[in-house]
C-alpha cells in the first residue's frame, strides 16, 4: 500500500485579498512536510473555471515548484487535460519531459478527457468525441515521448509533420501512465490499456474488491494492448482523511471539509447550476447539504468502522479516513486487503486548517503508515514477478516506437 495526498486547491467563498497566495504558500508548505514524513505521491489536478471547488488551473507550474521543496515523493498529475481544445500534445510532452528532469524522475502522467460542462464548453470541446480525442491525443503523445525524431501523426482530431520533440524524460521510456475514473467501466477501460486507475469514486473497501480483481484480471488477458510503451498496473483509491487521537476532535476539523469537497464537486459535475462569478457553492452547500448524501449529523456518529460512508438508519453520508489512528488503521487495512494499490487522502478541502492538516499527516505518518511501509518492498516484489511475463506478452501486442528515416529539410525563414 502507497499513500498519497490530492490537491484540488479550494478555496470556498467569501474570498478575501490574499487568499490565493496564502491557499497555494500553505499547500506547498504540507507537501515538503509530506515528502519529510515519507507519503510517496502528491497529486495535483488540472481544472479551468471551476470556482471554490478547484483553483488549480496550472498543475505543471505548480508541480515544478513541487520538485524544488521535495526529495523523494512522486509528482502526480492527476490528470493533465487531453482533449486538444485543452493542450495541443506537443506542448504535453514537453511539460511532462521537463518536470521529470527537474525532479530527477519523479513524475507520474495522469491523463483524462473532463466532464465538467463548465470547462468542456468553455474550450469548446465536444462532449461526444471527447474520449476519442484523448485516446488519440494520448497515443500521439506517447509517441512523441519515445520516439527520436517523433515521426509525425495524422489522426482523425490531430495531424503534425514529423520533428524531432526535446527534451526526453529521466524515466524510460516514459513516466508511468495513469487515468482518472469516476465508473467502474472506465478502471476496466484502464486495464485494456496497461495503464494506472485514478479512482476518483468515494467506494468501499469490500466495494473495490470487485473492481481491482476485474482490473487485474484484465491486464493478465489478451485484452491488454498498452496504450504507452509500459505497463503501470495500479488502482488508486481516494478518500477523505483527518486523522487526530480524538475522534471528535477529528470529526469538528475535518469532516465539513471533506463533505464541501464532495458537494462542490457534485455542484460542477451532478446537480449545479453555476453562473460565472455569481453562484456561491459554499452558501448553498451550507443550506443544501443533508439533502445530496453529506448530512453531517449521519457522518459524525462516533465509534463507527470507518467506511467510504458512514450508514445510520438507512442514510449513507460521506465519511472516509476520518477518524483516530486505530480506526484508520483498520480501514486502510481492508483496502490493502482487497489489492488497492494506494490511497490518495484529500485533505486541503473546503474551509480546513493548515495546522490541522499538517498535524493529521504528522499523526498517521507515526502511527499509521509504518506498520503498511514494513511490507511494502515484498508486495511490491511480488507482484512485480507474478505481473512479469503477462507485462511483456502484452506488451508484444503493441505496436513499436516507428523508426524514421527523414528525406527531407526544413529551411531557415526571416522575414524582416
Amino acid at each position: 500500500m502507497k499513500f498519497g495526498i490530492f490537491y484540488e486547491l479550494q478555496l470556498p467563498r467569501p474570498w478575501q485579498s490574499g487568499d490565493e497566495n496564502r491557499l497555494f504558500q500553505d499547500a506547498l508548505d504540507q507537501i515538503e512536510i509530506a515528502d519529510k514524513l515519507g507519503f510517496d505521491y502528491v497529486w495535483e489536478v488540472e481544472h479551468h473555471f471551476l470556482e471554490e471547488y478547484s483553483h488549480s488551473s496550472a498543475p505543471e507550474v505548480f508541480l515544478g515548484a513541487v520538485s524544488q521543496r521535495t526529495k523523494n515523493i512522486r509528482l502526480g498529475h492527476g490528470i493533465v487535460q487531453l482533449p486538444f481544445q485543452f493542450n495541443h500534445p506537443v506542448r504535453v510532452a514537453e511539460r511532462i519531459a521537463t518536470l521529470d528532469l527537474i525532479s530527477n524522475g519523479r513524475v507520474d502522467f495522469g491523463t483524462g478527457e473532463s466532464s465538467s460542462e463548465v470547462e468542456l464548453q468553455g474550450f469548446n470541446v465536444n462532449r461526444e468525441h471527447k474520449r476519442d480525442e484523448w485516446r488519440e491525443s494520448l497515443d500521439a503523445i506517447t509517441k512523441m515521448m519515445v520516439e527520436s525524431p517523433f515521426s509525425g501523426y495524422n489522426g482523425n482530431f490531430f495531424s503534425m509533420p514529423p520533428r524531432n520533440i526535446v527534451p526526453k524524460s529521466v524515466q524510460k521510456p516514459h513516466p508511468p501512465l495513469w487515468v482518472a475514473c469516476s465508473r467502474r467501466e472506465t478502471i476496466h477501460l484502464a486495464a485494456t490499456l496497461g495503464i494506472g486507475a485514478l479512482s476518483f469514486s468515494f467506494i468501499e473497501p469490500e466495494e473495490a474488491k470487485a473492481w481491482v480483481d476485474d482490473y487485474y484480471e484484465t491486464i493478465k488477458s489478451e485484452n491488454c494492448v498498452p496504450a504507452g510503451f509500459s505497463v503501470n498496473a495500479q488502482v488508486a483509491c481516494v478518500i477523505p482523511l483527518m486523522c487526530h487521537k480524538d475522534e471528535e476532535t477529528a470529526i469538528e476539523r475535518g469532516l465539513d471539509g471533506g463533505h464541501f469537497f464532495g458537494y462542490s464537486l457534485a455542484h460542477y459535475y451532478v446537480f449545479g447550476d453555476h453562473t460565472p462569478g455569481k453562484t456561491n457553492i459554499s452558501e448553498e452547500f451550507e443550506k443544501n447539504r443533508a439533502l445530496f448524501g453529506f448530512s453531517r449529523q449521519v457522518a459524525a456518529t462516533k465509534g463507527e468502522v470507518l467506511g467510504a460512508q458512514i450508514i445510520n438508519d438507512g442514510t449513507k453520508a460521506l465519511r472516509g479516513a476520518i477518524g483516530t489512528p486505530d480506526q484508520i488503521l483498520d480501514l486502510v487495512s481492508r483496502y490493502e486487503a482487497v489489492g488497492v494499490d494506494q490511497l490518495i487522502f484529500v485533505s486541503q478541502c473546503g474551509r480546513n486548517k493548515s495546522e490541522h492538516i499538517i498535524e493529521s499527516l504528522q499523526l498517521f505518518a507515526s502511527e499509521v503508515m509504518p506498520s503498511f511501509k514494513e511490507r511494502q518492498l515484498q508486495i511490491d516484489q511480488k507482484k512485480e514477478s507474478e505481473l512479469e511475463p503477462f507485462v511483456a506478452s502484452a506488451l508484444k501486442r503493441r505496436e513499436p516506437a516507428r523508426k524514421s528515416d527523414l528525406n527531407f529539410s526544413i529551411p531557415a525563414s526571416m522575414k524582416i
